[in-house]
């Protein structure tokens, strides 16, 4: 599992992932995956659109999630 992607779900995060936080820990994980940080310009696309669709899969998660003692879910 790649480190530097932190859970978003309540209660370890105190607050709801923002889609920064959402699309951050996308960007890292396609990042793992590819085994590229950066990749080169023919790559762009397929990388962005990884990104995207990986957020939007993260996204629907959080909000799909049902978590004991938490009150409110992700306002999508």
């Amino acid at each position: 599992m790649c480190r530097s992607i932190k859970t978003l779900r309540p209660p370890l995060l105190a607050e709801e992932a923002t889609e920064e936080e959402i699309r951050a820990a996308a960007l890292q994980y396609v990042r793992k995956v590819s085994g590229f940080r950066a990749p080169a310009a023919h790559n762009q696309e397929v990388f962005d659109r990884a990104v995207e669709v990986i957020a939007e899969a993260t996204a629907e998660l959080l909000d799909g999630l049902e978590i004991r003692g938490a009150t409110a879910r992700r306002a999508g």
